[in-house]
């Protein structure tokens, strides 16, 4: 499995609670296919509090797409609506938990730094 994607879910493990989640309850599976392996991370998600399975358990929301793929998900390197819309995502079930879970993947690499400050022109 690759390291980004490990890295993502053994830390939203140990995190254990995620603010941006409080109003989310439900379970995820992500099917990482590819070839002929999947692997499968479970997401369970109550009131923001997180728990992590590596477990091909039935879920609210199933989300199918390459390794490749979510590690750029997890880096910040692609968007996951974008990844939708092409159709290199496959979502079946509660759509709105993976909008609501959007939220915790990184934003682009130069999105992170500090933001800069636009003064308003005084005329």
């Amino acid at each position: 499995m690759a390291e980004p994607t490990t890295k993502f879910f053994e830390d939203l493990d140990r995190r254990g609670f995620d603010p941006r989640l409080e109003k989310t309850s439900g379970t995820l599976r992500f099917d990482l296919h590819e070839g002929p392996q999947t692997t499968h991370w479970l997401l369970r998600i109550d009131r923001g509090k997180l728990e992590v399975r590596q477990e091909d358990l039935s879920a609210d929301t199933i989300v199918g797409t390459a390794p490749r793929l979510f590690d750029e998900l997890v880096t910040g390197e692609e968007n996951a609506i974008a990844a939708m819309l092409r159709g290199d995502m496959t979502v079946s079930g509660n759509l709105r938990l993976v909008l609501q879970f959007e939220r915790v993947f990184p934003g682009p690499p130069e999105s992170r730094g500090p933001r800069r400050v636009f003064q308003r022109e005084v005329r």
